[in-house]
């Protein structure tokens, strides 16, 4: 069941979805999933439902709180002039390293609902390299972070996710799309160098004729076969790492 949580950070109080875990299956362990481009929104809810049920403590925070209000927005956003231009000032003011900061009280947040187990990080689109930037960020409380259609994890902008390999202690699953001009084969490659000469362990799954969005319900490229993949690689890579 959602709950609505007000999260206490350096710049603010950031909204949150909190999801607990009930039944057989509820461990002490807990995920941040870091949204999309879109924001918080039912389908991001539905996904922190299923990891709730299986068996996770789900925190779904509002990255662009320091903006509020906004929106809200659907997966057409950028097809709209107006919204595009709004969307593109809330990513542009929206930096890693607020992201970065603000994930040492979503992890604390996490705790105080009963997550005091181990905690790991997933993250769509512009949230892929949160999860990455967080797990390096917080190396000793981070034990695995995954992306999914995450863009430009290995650009050349002095914050990107790549630059910090070397602080990551956990293990770290990448989901390629196929299609993805914001994390093209040359960006791919040099995260795999990145990881593999820091030593992390870690996979990157190319996910062949998948577009950026695919694994997200509301996306307009949408692919159910395709997140059902992504959905048997999350749940056994976090049940091989956090509980």
């Amino acid at each position: 069941m959602k709950q609505n949580v007000e999260i206490q950070t350096a710049d603010g109080v950031a909204g949150a979805a909190l999801f607990v875990p009930a039944g057989p299956n509820a461990t002490t362990s807990g995920v941040i999933l870091y949204m999309d481009a879109f924001g918080p929104r039912p389908a991001l809810y539905g996904m922190a439902e299923r990891l709730a049920d299986a068996g996770y403590f789900v925190l779904v925070p509002d990255l662009f709180y320091r903006a509020a209000p906004y929106g809200p927005f659907d997966a057409t956003a950028f097809s709209n002039e107006t919204t595009r231009a709004q969307l593109m000032a809330l990513l542009q003011g929206t930096s890693q390293a607020m992201t970065a900061s603000d994930s040492g009280a979503f992890l604390e947040a996490l705790v105080a609902a009963g997550a005091t187990g181990r905690i790991g990080a997933v993250g769509y689109c512009f949230g892929g390299g949160r999860a990455l930037t967080a797990a390096a960020t917080y190396p000793e409380r981070i034990a695995a972070a995954a992306s999914f259609h995450g863009g430009n994890l290995a650009s050349d902008a002095p914050d990107s996710p790549h630059t910090k390999a070397g602080s990551i202690e956990g293990r770290v699953y990448v989901g390629v799309a196929g299609v993805d001009r914001s994390f093209p084969p040359e960006q791919s490659a040099r995260l795999a160098v990145a990881l593999r000469e820091a030593g992390v362990d870690h996979t990157i799954e190319n996910y062949v004729g998948m577009e950026h969005g695919w694994a997200v319900s509301d996306h307009g490229v949408y692919d159910p076969k395709g997140a059902e993949r992504h959905w048997k690689r999350l749940l056994e890579f976090f049940d091989e790492t956090l509980r």
